[in-house]
């Protein structure tokens, strides 16, 4: 099980551990995400239209982020059998083989810790009256650091692709110390860091452009555009 948080998470939090049961048994989450990237994700309720869009659109797509070192794990407030029974549905609908687990959150003790719950949204609640989860994102490093935090209604289906570029603006900028523009995706020109002054540039990256004093241009050179 997972504590509550007294303090919202931030981005470089440590994601908190939990251990939980899955569709593919019970997990430690630390030990779950070792040395790898993870995308934790939540969903609001099994068995319903937008919620099977998204996970067969990840399903689909799950080996783009399996090369990039990440995992996917999904959650919402239902049972193991509740999620085992919609699996089925997700792949016939969608024509996806889904493999990636899903956690079983009945008691929403992860959904808390992750602060997942739906505060906006009076009707997104069960027969109970108590809220179900949103649709959060998180994207966490192998070092348990949490890089990234989206939340979206329950009404809004999410971009696949948008967390998809995520990774990589991430992934690419740990390794050659450059941040992304508005847009990029992997072959773009990605943008020096501030840390990294002119002189340095010059070496790291000979193509680099100089727009403005702060705003400098750089192709990565041909062996370092994989963001994996």
């Amino acid at each position: 099980m997972a504590e509550q948080r007294a303090e919202p998470l931030r981005l470089g939090s440590t994601a908190p551990n939990f251990q939980a049961e899955t569709t593919q048994g019970k997990i430690d989450f630390h030990e779950f995400i070792g040395d790898n990237w993870v995308i934790l994700f939540s969903h609001p309720e099994d068995y319903t239209p937008v919620c099977t869009t998204e996970l067969g659109a990840f399903a689909k797509l799950e080996p783009e982020f399996t090369k990039r070192g990440a995992k996917l794990i999904g959650l919402s407030a239902n049972t193991i059998d509740s999620h085992d029974g919609w699996i089925k549905d997700i792949n016939e609908i969608s024509g996806s083989d889904l493999k990636f687990p899903i956690i079983g959150d009945k008691e929403r003790k992860v959904a808390y810790a992750y602060d997942m719950l739906d505060y906006q949204d009076t009707t997104n609640v069960d027969s109970k009256g108590i809220a179900f989860t949103i649709r959060s994102v998180f994207i966490i490093d192998p070092k348990k650091t949490i890089r990234l935090i989206l939340s979206y209604p329950a009404s809004t289906g999410r971009n696949t692709a948008e967390v998809l570029r995520v990774l990589d603006s991430l992934q690419t900028g740990d390794k050659w110390r450059v941040t992304t523009p508005i847009n990029w995706v992997p072959g773009d020109q990605c943008i020096v860091h501030p840390s990294v002054k002119n002189e340095e540039a010059k070496t790291l990256f000979p193509e680099f452009r100089i727009v403005k004093p702060y705003l400098r241009f750089t192709p990565l050179p041909k062996e370092k555009t994989s963001a994996a």
